[in-house]
């Protein structure tokens, strides 16, 4: 068959793409680095012709027009599933709305609320069997692609072809157009001070032959530093980073002793520098899967000495995890902080692993507290906690009373605030 000719009479240009938009409409857009950089930044243009749109996203890479100018209100909205830099800083103009979910339902429960119109996102030219690749994102990407009215992809020659279920053909798409956009970076957070101390703390919970689940920032990026004297490693994540790259060409991630997808890196996206944008680039040894099958609990469950490692905001002397907002005010978003630590405890051997500074705001307040916030939101309930780590030390809380627990964290509190925390403990009968 003849997809060339195939792709010729579906090829439209960004304004022909911007021009089906309409009223009232469902956009949703690829995650990050395969946001359709090049619609996204022209949507604003159709503002006066069209209100109630919906746009909905998931870490957000740039500022757009559409959800960061007032002008806009009434006209378009931003809903997002995991907040990043740009829609924290558009969230007060009222045209960021957050929603709630676990990764692995990022996908499907938006579906059972509404199915989207327009499902445009990027993706690597077509190959000479007529498929594309989606890149670097498989969240919620092909369940909204599959379920959508009109499907487009914005072709872009500087992504690169990652392997496994991301391949879309031809006949599956409506609409493709060109685009030349950088892809979208994440510089990797150098890891401070602290944060290579409780990377330490981490790396002695992890033992050889474990498959690890990483999340985002500098303590996983000081995690992985401190992995590099491990051995025989394996990867199922959802997010692939730059600290998996540096395992893999170091030796310790060979996914050798993996007891599901052995010699395979698993994940579900990619978010950092062309550096390891280029590592997936035709590679293998990596499958990128839907999240929903990633991030099952029971599919993480099946590799043996699971760890999943994930990080918070502020942890109460019970356990319960605030992760994603600052009081009412959304900060990040759940991700599969609960998915991925239910599905390494239960694993044959998993660890379940949540990772605090011990204090907030340049050491003016404690991380760890008797009451969270007014309006913050529990991310990680203290029935599914398990490891605590702050830089000053580690608390198991399996299988702990509340008072055990009380006692477990204030010890690896912040030293300056150990003793209000015993008065709160006292005062609010939990001690």
């Amino acid at each position: 068959m003849n997809y060339s000719e195939e792709l010729k009479n579906k090829s439209i240009t960004v304004d022909e793409a911007l021009s089906l938009v309409k009223s009232n409409d469902e956009i949703v857009t690829s995650l990050g680095p395969c946001e359709a950089v090049s619609f996204c930044s022209r949507l604003h243009e159709v503002k006066d012709r069209v209100e109630n749109v919906s746009v909905v996203s998931m870490l957000s890479a740039l500022d757009y027009k559409y959800h960061t100018d007032p002008s806009m209100k009434g006209h378009f909205i931003n809903e997002s599933t995991f907040f990043a830099g740009p829609a924290r800083k558009a969230h007060s103009t009222g045209l960021v709305s957050y929603i709630p979910t676990h990764l692995r339902y990022a996908g499907i429960n938006r579906l059972s609320y509404k199915k989207p119109n327009i499902f445009v996102g990027a993706a690597t030219p077509m190959d000479k069997h007529g498929f594309f690749s989606l890149s670097l994102s498989l969240v919620y990407e092909r369940d909204s692609l599959e379920n959508a009215d009109i499907v487009i992809l914005e072709i872009n020659e500087n992504l690169p072809r990652v392997l496994g279920d991301t391949c879309v053909h031809i006949s599956e798409v409506d609409y493709v157009y060109t685009s030349n956009e950088k892809v979208p970076e994440l510089s990797p957070k150098e890891p401070s001070e602290k944060d290579l101390i409780i990377g330490k703390y981490i790396a002695d919970l992890v033992e050889d032959g474990s498959t690890v689940q990483l999340g985002i920032g500098g303590i996983p990026n000081a995690v992985a530093k401190s992995l590099l004297t491990k051995k025989d490693l394996g990867i199922h994540t959802e997010m692939i980073t730059e600290g998996v790259v540096d395992l893999f060409e170091a030796g310790v991630v060979n996914n050798r002793k993996k007891s599901l997808h052995r010699n395979k890196i698993i994940g579900a996206f990619a978010f950092g520098s062309k550096r390891l944008y280029d590592f997936l680039d035709d590679n293998s040894c990596v499958e990128m899967k839907r999240c929903s099958y990633v991030n099952n609990p029971y599919v993480l469950a099946q590799n043996h000495k699971m760890v999943s490692i994930n990080t918070s905001l502020c942890v109460d002397l019970t356990g319960q995890c605030a992760s994603e907002s600052l009081g009412f005010q959304q900060y990040s978003g759940t991700g599969g902080q609960t998915d991925t630590g239910i599905g390494a405890q239960m694993s044959e051997g998993g660890k379940s692993i949540i990772a605090l500074y011990s204090t907030a705001k340049k050491d003016t307040i404690s991380s760890i507290t008797a009451n969270h916030y007014m309006g913050a939101a529990i991310s990680y309930s203290r029935n599914d906690v398990q490891y605590i780590v702050t830089e000053y030390g580690v608390a198991n809380l399996r299988g702990k009373s509340i008072k055990e627990r009380v006692d477990s964290l204030i010890a690896i509190a912040h030293p300056d605030f150990r003793q209000e925390l015993k008065k709160e403990a006292v005062k609010n009968r939990i001690w």
